[in-house]
């Protein structure tokens, strides 16, 4: 509390008192007398008539009475004065509160500036917990972090520095550069600010749409570069990775649902068992990326380049997958009933017993393709067969009209059809 704060309570308390007096005073003097009956000075023949006795105990009566009703107002009183003095604390207290977390928000943005990294990383771990503290500024606090990201990727000229690394210019991810660990701070702020973002997610696979759920507020990585970073079980989710390079980063069981990865270069890295559900992956490169296991439900692939990408029993079910490049991919045994592959390339890409039931493949190009036991029941076949491998395949119900570089008598030698499979051009 400052000063002129204090003076004027204590003023206000010291006029109160006063007046309270004051009241008394007054009460209990000419009000008494008035309220026990003498409304104007005794006359000689009422002196006479009432002994001094009883007009003592009148007055004494009258007192009595004033005093009780004054009691109850000075305890109310009180309770007014102390609630005031507690909103007042209350008040004082909140403001210095607020100069506290200002103080405590200005020291650790300091830290992130420090040359030391165990500095920097104790900054970072103290907005962590000024953000807990202080949920108004989540926002701001990840921003910060966010910003110290970008700042300190992998590839950003850092003091000291000249020129970046080589791995910073391998777009194919064909390097052979090692995978290396990013320092631990970039490491704390990277999977901390995801955290603090208000993200509502639900999974609705629903072909062709992006379900990110109702996000605001992401951890804006946006053109970070991570080249072969060692990023494994890293909680990402609903992060903005757009336009990130994280080639031949490895990404083992990493959380990336919701995230946005649109124009992402993730060519090579390694993404076992990550979680992309509902994630915008439009324009994403993933050529010769490690997919094996991954859960893509509600993601949008459209224009993605998956060629050689390793999708071996991938889940795709519902994924629109429309214009992207899967040639030479293998994806044997992958899950890809009800995915958009319309105008797909899928040029020598291994189908090998795939479920495709129901797929949409119009247009797409399947030349040279192996989809040797694959399941094409009900599938959309207008598209490009010329050398594709269809031995074993199920085309039980099949929609092949429009089907080009096969005859029927072709495709029936070596595949299983039905009535309902169709073959009018």
């Amino acid at each position: 509390m400052d000063r002129t704060n204090w003076a004027r309570w204590v003023l206000a308390g010291v006029a109160l008192a006063l007046a309270a007096c004051l009241a008394l005073a007054a009460l209990i003097g000419p009000a008494a007398r008035y309220l026990a009956g003498e409304r104007a000075p005794l006359t000689n023949v009422e002196r006479t008539e009432m002994t001094a006795a009883e007009r003592v105990e009148a007055v004494n009566s009258a007192r009595h009475t004033l005093i009780q009703a004054v009691t109850g107002l000075v305890v109310i009183g009180g309770v007014v004065f102390t609630a005031l003095g507690l909103w007042y604390t209350a008040q004082t207290l909140s403001t210095t509160q607020e100069g506290q977390i200002t103080d405590r928000y200005t020291k650790a943005v300091e830290q992130l500036g420090s040359t030391k990294s165990d500095v920097r990383l104790g900054g970072i771990y103290a907005l962590q917990r000024l953000a807990a503290d202080s949920p108004r500024d989540r926002d701001t606090i990840r921003n910060v972090l966010s910003a110290f990201v970008r700042n300190h990727d992998m590839c950003t000229l850092q003091p000291g520095e000249k020129t970046p690394p080589k791995r910073c210019s391998d777009d194919k991810g064909e390097g052979n550069y090692p995978i290396v660990r990013p320092p631990a701070d970039v490491v704390a702020a990277l999977t901390i600010a995801p955290t603090l973002s208000a993200l509502k997610y639900s999974v609705d696979i629903i072909p062709g749409v992006i379900n990110s759920g109702d996000i605001t507020g992401r951890a804006d990585f946006s053109n970070s570069r991570f080249p072969g970073a060692a990023l494994s079980r890293a909680n990402l989710a609903s992060a903005d990775l757009t336009s990130a390079n994280l080639t031949r980063a490895q990404l083992v069981e990493v959380d990336l649902k919701g995230a946005r990865l649109a124009g992402a270069n993730l060519a090579g890295a390694d993404l076992f068992e990550v979680d992309l559900r509902g994630a915008d992956l439009i324009g994403v490169n993933l050529m010769g990326a490690s997919l094996s296991s991954l859960e893509f439900g509600g993601a949008y692939l459209m224009d993605a380049d998956l060629s050689r990408a390793e999708l071996v029993g991938a889940e795709l079910s519902g994924v629109s997958l429309s214009g992207a490049n899967l040639s030479r991919a293998d994806l044997s045994i992958a899950e890809l009933s009800g995915t958009i592959l319309s105008g797909a390339n899928l040029s020598r890409a291994s189908l090998v017993g795939a479920e495709l039931s129901g797929a949409d493949l119009t247009s797409a190009n399947l030349s040279r393709a192996d989809l040797s036991g694959a399941d094409l029941s009900g599938a959309k076949l207008s598209a490009d067969l010329s050398g594709a491998e269809l031995s074993g395949a199920d085309l039980s119900g099949a929609d092949l009209r429009g089907m080009r570089g096969m005859t029927e008598q072709q495709v029936r030698a070596v595949a299983t059809v039905d009535s309902d499979t169709t073959f009018v051009y």
